[in-house]
């Protein structure tokens, strides 16, 4: 097997033994790091070291992402003025914390014969909040429930 040492330096071919016996006088492991090559690689290293910072690693990736979520709002055809600003608020402060708004508005009894009523509902929120934001998916009907989704517009560093 081909061996490298703690400090990254390459040891060459040995068997098996000599590299366990070398390991145990350095007190560290002997890690399988390339299993498939031909001959296969080991590396003489602190496992338990290696596992604590690849963890602290992964938990410093972890906090940089950002999760978008769904936010939805849901409207009825027959929604008032006053309803559809206070609705609109919470749309604009979804978009500019960074999620993605799912507007549905849901058809009950004979409203479904007034969809052009719902589809307009939609296409003026999505005109309101144009500034900030991007028609992700056009309205669109599924089942009784009319559904559009906005997406937060992305920043073009120039």
């Amino acid at each position: 097997m081909r061996l490298i040492d703690q400090d990254g330096n390459q040891l060459g071919i040995k068997p098996l033994r000599e590299a366990l016996r070398l390991a145990q006088e350095a007190d560290l492991d002997l890690v399988n790091v390339a299993p498939k090559a031909k001959p296969p690689v080991c590396r003489i290293m602190d496992y338990g070291k290696y596992r604590y910072e690849q963890s602290k690693r992964e938990k410093e990736a972890r906090k940089k992402q950002k999760t978008i979520q769904v936010k939805e709002i849901r409207f009825s055809p027959s929604i008032e003025e006053h309803d559809i600003n206070t609705k609109l608020r919470n749309v604009k402060k979804f978009l500019n914390k960074g999620d993605k708004v799912k507007l549905t508005i849901r058809f009950r009894g004979r409203e479904i014969t007034h969809q052009d009523l719902g589809r307009q509902i939609l296409v003026r929120m999505a005109e309101e909040v144009k500034d900030i934001s991007d028609v992700e998916r056009q309205p669109k009907m599924e089942g009784r429930h009319m559904i559009m989704i906005l997406s937060p517009k992305k920043e073009k560093n120039n």
